[in-house]
């Protein structure tokens, strides 16, 4: 070093993608070939700096592991990272990329006896690799007895292990020559330069002291490979690197910062500087030429040191690439919009021919997709003759047959959708035929066989997709493929992956069981799963075969912080396998809804007990021997597979067949299974090695298991037939588990010598994956015997794929095959527990949300809550419902080759106000609810014209109204519901859907299905009802969900009065409701006031100005602030002349039968009115 050595830059390294801080950059080195400084940190990224002022020149992904070391190509970089080797250009670009399963804790490389074109990569393991660069492919694996951590080359290749040696390798053979103890502990750092091998490292001073660094460095003459003279460094030697032009010349630098220059022949003269750092060093790096040296930190500044005029990283450096720069401004345009041609915005000239004007012979097909390997015979091939082949598992290709590479690009054949219900209704379809539906989708697409299936039952398990006419989701024929009392889900939902797992919960009769117990009490936490699931099950049971969706529950789920960070969610996953994803899923319910089963007063840790395995970990360390213990459990189990061992060969050559574990040996060393991790250990105190054994004390109720198909020995157990028993016995004695299934279960029930508990199996969620074009999913597959009221008398298997529902035979049910089904999550619940449904929840059911009265902030009310003295509802009680939403997502449309549209995906509402009136008893008509919810979702559009909801209703901040949450308004329809309710209103369909509430029909009053002629394919409207039977304009602004709900509940008075005697005027009801279709068509089915409205609404959006709402006048409306019994009227009705009857009709303002409502005028039928 030079006397006028100093440090001449210093600059920071910024942070890697989203991450605040920069993160620890583990390797660092100078190029070779250009003025470049490298970096590689702790997230797989790659970054380079250009010259002395560090400005960023490339930035790329390597990994996912840490960046280890890095080697220098003219072709490019190497880095290696943990579980993979990474070449890419110097600009960043891809060369090539290598993994391989054995690849577990990379650590080094180094260049072979072949120059540039071969190296040879280590680490923590027991498996070398040889890596072909040119290529891209590992040539050869070389076993290993030792670990390795640090690897340079000279004469010979220099490894460092983690135990403070280093082995002397053979560049040819790549076997150990001979093993140098350098240090007593660890090694931190090596170099190699001609004939010298130097090291630093740590040594223990003495038995539970912690490492210190030695204050020397240790040399080894490679040539005579015997030890010199160490190098003396009272500072403690931390790093080394020796000067790549002066052979003999070494700079040893402390954490502190203190550079040594000593030369190994006279080492006693030393020159000495000091680094100006805050923090201690984590590296140190020598450029090629000699001319820079490099010090990093721990805060991640990079120190440059040198002569200041003659630095430079590489002996002959090649010319720095950077991006191109336009010198001309490119034209600005002041406004693009949808209708905007993209020939407006014009070319530049040109003089020569454009690229994209390519000749026709240079105009050829693509290539052809390589078509798919069969994975059945991966798991087991066979070598021969320099190839690799297997056995042919597809039936439907014979011997020296291949499939069409052109196959892979046709669209395979999915189940036909039915017609929609418009459709079907125009064309006069008979829907009462039994062999419609289900049984007619496997006669179309009997052709499409799946392996270990019958041809009638392959259909069922393939995608099933929604289609959407101009009438939405409620004109899609969901009963075409469920003609089974068992409720289907729905998929147009964001997280809808979790279907299947919920279905299977729903059939645990202890899951649903407490699920509904807990939903019954006054829990009323926004983010509670288990009261969604409650909600859910109810519903599903309701149902009754109608298809239902879990939108609340997703939509409750995918507010749950822990779920977005755990990437749970669909747009947060981090694109494993969607089976992965479920048993992620499933092990973050089974830890969540316990623990909200206990957070209301009346809970207990019961529920937890029902998943949990009680056991107690014993813990050992593996260094000083130290055992303690401390309880745990775990709710999910994740099976574990036996790793196939290398096959003995006898006298024959030919191997004997391998013993093939049964699904009880499995589990049972799966719950047993002893791990081994880092932990801190009390009595050396420190992270040492630990060992932990479990003891169990007993099994739980119910087993959810994880299948953790990860391997190929995972997937071949599945194929064995009859891998998955419907029955298994457990047995807990002495802290250990035993298992049992088939004739040994009998055998030991049989004998009754010990306390052994039955499990049945429940049902699974299995992955189908049938093909490049088939997007892979999930379905469930259930023994809905198990949760029947009354025990059948044999086994009944039900597949669950979404919405289709279909019962299969027990044996395709229990049947895989790795190439498309594999399970997922497996479950199995106590034997005595099956068909012990409980509705005691019912008889407890919490009805104070009714009797309660949420936000007394608010000064004008236009509800009264329910008064638990006279006004408790029981069965039959008779209630008007309507709601009002608003939209958080616009449909998804797409327009195919043909130019026609098609929606994706559906406009999404979400519920904005419920109001529910009373139907009967002194209050009639006068509302008890009337919610406006806290919408969590952005809203983009609110719909005022239809619902009467404006910008600031929704906000906690501004709103005027009762505001509460989305499980506060659906938890009072729920009560409502199971207390034996009648919902009356127009439409509810709509409303019900929304609300994602599923009413019987016993229990609904719809008067849109009342005043419906079904020959005349159209319903009439609330409005127009309203008009022409109580002379009243409705909805004149707006909505509003009171005046609606009241409305309805006064069609259905009037329903009332034309059922209760034959004729009504001397006509029938039937003439009647003909008499209303005919005045509607001349009027368009629209009152007067509609037409008015609309041009009304033409003007406001003409002038910018908003539509304005109606308000509903508050409850009070007496002076003296008390209740009015009349009911608060909307200021917005209006009596009309005489209605369109027919000659002879008058109207009388007197005598209405619905004064009770208030507002307005009543009006009765005149003398020649055939209503009257």
């Amino acid at each position: 070093m030079d006397g006028d050595w100093e440090e001449v830059t210093r600059f920071q390294l910024p942070p890697s993608g989203v991450h605040p801080d920069p993160t620890q950059a583990p390797a660092r080195a100078f190029d070779s070939s250009q003025e470049l400084f490298w970096i590689g940190d702790e997230l797989g990224r790659v970054k380079s700096f250009y010259g002395l002022e560090g400005i960023g020149y490339t930035s790329y992904r390597a990994g996912q592991d840490p960046i280890r070391q890095f080697l220098f190509h003219d072709k490019g970089v190497i880095s290696v990272g943990g579980r993979s080797v990474h070449m890419a250009s110097r600009r960043g670009l891809h060369i090539w990329h290598i993994t391989h399963e054995d690849m577990k804790d990379l650590r080094c490389m180094s260049y072979t006896s072949r120059g540039t074109s071969e190296i040879l990569v280590a680490g923590i393991q027991d498996q070398m690799f040889i890596i072909d660069v040119d290529k891209g492919v590992i040539t050869k694996q070389v076993p290993t007895n030792n670990h390795y951590k640090i690897m340079k080359r000279s004469r010979s290749i220099c490894a460092a292990t983690p135990t403070g040696s280093v082995c002397i390798l053979d560049p040819y053979s790549f076997t150990v020559t001979k093993t140098w103890q350098a240090h007593t502990a660890l090694i931190n750092d090596m170099d190699v330069q001609s004939d010298y091998l130097l090291t630093c490292g740590y040594s223990l001073p003495h038995q539970g002291s912690a490492y210190r660094l030695d204050t020397f460095v240790m040399v080894l003459n490679l040539r005579t490979l015997s030890t010199l003279p160490p190098i003396p460094f009272p500072p403690g030697a931390a790093f080394v690197r020796m000067h790549p032009r002066m052979l003999t010349t070494c700079y040893i630098v402390s954490q502190q910062g203190q550079i040594h220059i000593v030369d190994l022949i006279n080492p006693n003269s030393s020159n000495v500087r000091q680094a100006n750092v805050l923090t201690t060093l984590r590296s140190l790096e020598i450029a090629a030429t000699g001319n820079a040296i490099a010090l990093s930190d721990m805060e991640n500044s990079v120190h440059i040191w040198g002569s200041r005029g003659n630095i430079r990283f590489a002996e002959l450096s090649a010319p720095i690439e950077f991006a191109d720069t336009e010198d001309k401004p490119v034209r600005g345009i002041h406004e693009i919009r949808d209708d905007t041609p993209l020939n407006s915005i014009g070319m530049p000239y040109y003089r020569e021919n454009l690229l994209s004007a390519w000749p026709s012979h240079l105009i050829f097909e693509v290539g052809a997709p390589p078509v798919k390997v069969d994975p059945n015979w991966i798991i087991n091939p066979k070598v021969g003759d320099g190839m690799i082949y297997g056995k042919n598992a597809r039936k439907d290709v014979r011997r020296n047959q291949i499939e069409s590479r052109r196959t892979a690009e046709r669209t395979q054949p999915s189940i036909q959708t039915p017609k929609f219900l418009s459709e079907r209704a125009r064309e006069g379809v008979n829907d009462a035929t039994p062999e419609r539906g289900i049984n007619e989708i496997a006669e179309i697409i009997k052709d499409k066989k799946l392996p270990t299936l019958q041809a009638g039952n392959s259909a069922f398990y393939m995608n099933v997709e929604i289609k959407y006419s101009k009438f939405g989701v409620d004109d899609f024929d969901f009963g075409y493929y469920n003609k089974t009392s068992y409720s289907g889900l729905e998929t147009h939902i964001s997280n809808s992956y979790a279907n299947s797992l919920l279905q299977i919960m729903r059939f645990t009769i202890l899951i649903r069981n407490f699920a509904l117990k807990h939903t019954a009490t006054g829990c009323v936490n926004d983010m509670c799963l288990l009261c969604e699931m409650g909600f859910l099950f109810d519903m599903l049971e309701k149902a009754a075969g109608t298809v239902c969706q879990a939108t609340n529950l997703l939509k409750t789920f995918s507010h749950i912080p822990e779920a977005k960070s755990m990437h749970l969610l669909e747009e947060e996953s981090r694109g494993g396998s969607i089976s992965t994803l479920l048993q992620s899923l499933n092990q973050f319910f089974l830890t969540r809804i316990p623990q909200e089963f206990k957070s209301v007063p009346s809970g207990s840790n019961i529920f937890e007990r029902v998943f949990s395995m009680p056991v107690t970990m014993n813990i050992r360390c593996v260094f000083c021997k130290s055992e303690h213990t401390r309880p745990g459990g775990s709710s999910s189990i994740e099976l574990t597979y036996p790793q196939t061992p290398p096959k003995p060969y006898n006298r024959n050559g030919k191997a004997p067949p391998m013993p093939r574990k049964s699904f009880c040996e499995i589990l049972k060393a799966s719950i047993e299974r002893e791990t081994t991790n880092r932990g801190w250990c009390g009595t050396c105190r420190k992270y040492q090695t630990l060992q932990t054994k479990k003891t169990i004390h007993t099994s739980p109720p119910v087993l959810m298991l994880n299948a953790n198909l990860t391997s190929p020995e995972s997937k071949q157990f599945w194929e064995t037939p009859g891998c998955l028993p419907e029955e298994i016995g457990t047995i807990i004695n002495m802290g250990q588990i035993y298992c049992y299934q088939g004739e040994d279960l009998r055998l030991h029930i049989a004998r009754g010598a010990h306390n052994i508990t039955v499990y049945s199996l429940v049902g699974f969620a299995a992955e189908i994956d049938v093909g490049q074009n088939e997007k892979p999913h999930l379905v469930s597959l259930i023994n809905v015997a198990h949760s029947a009221p009354t025990p059948p008398a044999e086994s009944q298997w039900h597949l669950f794929n979404d919405f289709l529902v279909t019962p299969i035979p027990k044996e395709d049910a229990l049947s895989f095959n790795s190439s498309w089904k594999l399970p997922s999550v497996i479950t199995y619940q106590v034997k005595e527990t099956n068909n012990r449904i409980d509705n005691s929840w019912k008889d407890n059911l919490d009805t104070s949300l009714l009797f309660a009265d949420e936000n007394t902030r608010v000064i004008n009310k236009t509800h009264k809550p329910l008064s638990p003295d006279r006004e408790m509802p029981t069965e039959g009680t008779l209630i008007a419902l309507d709601t009002e939403f608003v939209s958080i997502r616009q449909p998804e449309i797409e327009v195919n080759s043909e130019g026609e549209r098609q929606t994706i995906r559906p406009i999404a509402h979400a519920l904005a106000r419920v109001s529910v009136v009373r139907g009967s008893g002194d209050d009639e008509g006068y509302p008890f609810i009337d919610d406006y919810i806290n919408c969590k979702d952005p809203i983009i559009d609110y719909l005022t014209s239809y619902s009467g909801i404006s910008p600031g209703d929704l906000d906690p901040q501004k709103t005027k109204h009762n505001l509460v949450s989305l499980k506060i308004a659906y938890k009072k329809l729920w009560i409502l519901l199971n207390l034996g309710c009648k919902f009356v209103g127009h439409g509810l369909k709509t409303d019900f859907r929304v609300i994602n509430i599923q009413i019987p029909k016993s229990h609904v009053i719809d008067t849109a299905d009342l005043f419906f002629i079904p020959a005349k394919q159209r319903k009439l409207g609330l409005a127009f009802l309203a008009w022409y039977l109580f002379r009243e304009d409705i909805q004149v602004e707006t909505h509003d969900s009171i005046e609606d709900a009241r409305t309805a509940l006064r069609l259905w008075k009037k329903w009332e009065e034309w059922t209760a005697s034959e004729e009504v005027g001397g006509m029938l009801v039937e003439e009647l409701l003909a008499e209303v279709y005919r005045q509607g068509q001349a009027c368009n089915f629209r009152p007067p006031s509609f037409n008015a409205r609309k041009e009304r609404e033409r003007e406001r959006e003409r002038e910018g100005r908003d539509i304005s709402r109606t308000n509903t006048p508050p409850a009070n409306g007496n002076e003296d602030g008390g209740i009015s019994l009349k009911g608060p009227s909307t200021p917005v009705r209006k009596p009309l002349g005489a209605l369109p009857f027919g000659s002879g009709g008058s109207g009388s303002a007197n005598g209405s039968g619905f004064s009770s409502f208030g507002g307005g005028s009543g009006w009765t039928p005149g003398k020649g009115s055939p209503l009257r």
